[in-house]
């Protein structure tokens, strides 16, 4: 599941271009008239978003004169990629070149054999060696590397300074067990006059996702590492749920209001209401734009618990029938656009900053090295945030399982919705029962695939 905010938001009316209207949206070939090596792109943000349209043409502009060999085509969509057309799209050769996949769909485009084998290429790709490992790790298959990482995200617990104070707690400690969650929204919420101490949804399958997220910090996961098996009903999921169960039922520091979904949970924070909720670092902008909440009042903390933590985020792979030269091409222009510290559509933070865009949100660390010092050297200098706020965010991170989103999450997540309502709606609701339902269905939608 996708982090509301996290990537820019498009609204494109077509995925090709109208001079490629009558044609399919990958290359013909390598070549085109002039003799330059062609790559089509997808992902560029429509002539409706003005700024992030303007930056990204720069940027290729700026490729090309560096690179007079290649022409780069870009094709705008919204959604970067729609997954009712996207393995159509790949079947029927109307994919980019180089195109624009989710971290849960690296396994299922090699599977599908329409991702090129970067593996012998990806030398000649400077920034590789810098991207973090589990990063990497997640385009990897059998041994072969089948696309490059572009950006992520981690949930982790948003919380409120303020109430952190008027509840005489020290909002430079955050809550770092779930027992430390469990004692912080106990006395937030013993503030009064309507305020939460923790809140999580529970209803449109993000019951699930949080539920699955609340899991990782726990040290356990949702499906057996081959993907068969559904491993929730293990003494980590019955954690989760009893921790839920014990805030709602006996602290009463979840309020009485469930069935929420991240728009009301957003609503409450951004109103001074809600002490914390698990959430990504998209989230804190929007707080601000459209909640009515302050920059200094909110901060980031790691996932509770110490174990692991969700993970998303996107990456570019190269389509099967590309040519080397393609290839290649595509890994200069992947290093330009994305993957240089300090500059690019992703990195210029002064050009983001001029432009009022946040810079210095605690976006978990691409690089490592150097090149994350580079990056981070720049945000910094540019940061236009409280960025201490969210400082023990980044420095948690470090030590946590990064765990991507299950296989068929979005229908796991609808049978673990049902089990987290309960527990937020039925003070009688059967724990061990609940478990062991869900664990037959997931094996269910498992064994379908």
């Amino acid at each position: 599941m996708r982090s509301t905010g996290f990537r820019r938001t498009l609204a494109a009316l077509s995925v090709c271009s109208l001079a490629l209207a009558a044609s399919a949206c990958g290359s013909d070939g390598d070549d085109s008239a002039s003799g330059k090596t062609r790559i089509t792109v997808n992902c560029m943000p429509p002539k409706s978003a003005k700024v992030d349209r303007r930056f990204f043409e720069q940027d290729i502009a700026s490729f090309e004169r560096q690179n007079p060999d290649i022409d780069v085509v870009a094709h705008d969509a919204f959604p970067c990629q729609d997954p009712k057309t996207f393995d159509a799209k790949l079947a029927g050769g109307q994919m980019e070149d180089v195109f624009y996949t989710y971290f849960t769909d690296a396994r299922h485009v090699v599977e599908i054999d329409q991702a090129a084998d970067l593996t012998p290429y990806v030398k000649e790709l400077k920034s590789y060696d810098t991207i973090q490992q589990q990063l990497r790790d997640i385009y990897t298959v059998d041994g072969k590397i089948y696309g490059i990482p572009r950006t992520g995200y981690s949930m982790g617990l948003i919380y409120n300074k303020r109430l952190f104070e008027q509840a005489g707690l020290d909002p430079e400690q955050p809550p770092a067990t779930w027992e430390e969650v469990r004692a912080a929204a106990k006395k937030i919420a013993g503030l009064g006059d309507g305020t939460v101490g923790y809140a999580d949804y529970s209803a449109q399958n993000q019951g699930g996702w949080h539920f699955t997220a609340e899991l990782y910090s726990q040290g356990g996961d949702v499906v057996s590492a081959d993907g068969k098996k559904a491993t929730v009903d293990t003494p980590e999921g019955r954690a989760v749920l009893q921790n839920l169960h014990d805030m709602r039922w006996t602290d009463d520091s979840m309020g009485s209001r469930q069935l929420l979904v991240i728009n009301d949970v957003q609503q409450m924070m951004g109103a001074g209401k809600l002490g914390m909720y698990l959430a990504a670092p998209d989230n804190i902008p929007i707080l601000v734009k459209e909640k009515g909440g302050d920059y200094k009042d909110l901060a980031l903390a790691p996932m509770p618990g110490g174990q692991g933590t969700l993970i998303g985020g996107d990456s570019y792979m190269i389509g099967k029938k590309a040519s080397p030269e393609q290839i290649r091409a595509a890994l200069k222009w992947l290093d330009h656009m994305f993957l240089t510290p300090g500059d690019g559509f992703l990195g210029d933070y002064a050009r983001a900053k001029k432009n009022d865009a946040p810079v210095g949100l605690p976006e978990p660390r691409l690089f490592t090295g150097a090149a994350d010092a580079k990056d981070q050297q720049v945000k910094k200098a540019n940061a236009n945030v409280p960025v201490e706020n969210y400082q023990a965010f980044l420095d948690g991170n470090q030590s946590l399982d990064m765990k991507i989103e299950p296989p068929s999450a979005q229908q796991i997540y609808s049978v673990l919705d049902g089990v987290v309502s309960a527990v937020l709606t039925k003070e009688d609701a059967d724990i061990d029962q609940l478990l062991k339902d869900a664990s037959g269905k997931i094996d269910g939608i498992l064994a379908r695939g």
